[in-house]
């Protein structure tokens, strides 16, 4: 089962594919958009050529567990991209995946804006690895 995990952000969503068996990421990309509709429009483009069939959607969560202050906003977008492809969005923890792209990034000598238009991906790839092996479970 491929599954398409997203990392939404306001200027940038990070997107990471798995492969076919559902196993590993095969293909990341990051949409540079400001308007939620576009970005759930091209979301829906890589749901069709990639032949996504789950969808797993960073949420805001705050350290203790409680929802973080964006966790309305993500609802709707989530909604929206349900809308858009007519399938379900998982909402997943997302918590410290930013902050683990930027070290992963940092590891690797990405700077400025080469990190700016890689880490968003990145994240997509974490929150896709951690759905993965919670499926394998």
């Amino acid at each position: 089962m491929r599954v398409l995990a997203i990392d939404y952000g306001d200027a940038r969503t990070g997107i990471a594919i798995s492969d076919a068996s559902g196993t590993i990421i095969g293909q990341t990309a990051v949409i540079h958009s400001y308007n939620a509709k576009k970005t759930a429009a091209e979301i829906a483009r890589f749901v069709k050529e990639s032949g996504a069939e789950r969808l797993v959607m960073g949420f805001p969560r705050n350290m203790d567990g409680s929802e973080g202050p964006r966790a309305e906003l993500y609802r709707s977008f989530a909604a929206l991209v349900e809308q858009t492809c007519a399938m379900p969005v998982v909402l997943w923890d997302e918590r410290r995946t930013t902050v683990e792209a930027h070290n992963i990034l940092s590891d690797c000598n990405y700077r400025g804006k080469k990190r700016k238009n890689t880490v968003d991906a990145v994240a997509a790839s974490l929150i896709l690895e951690g759905y993965l092996a919670f499926l394998s479970r």
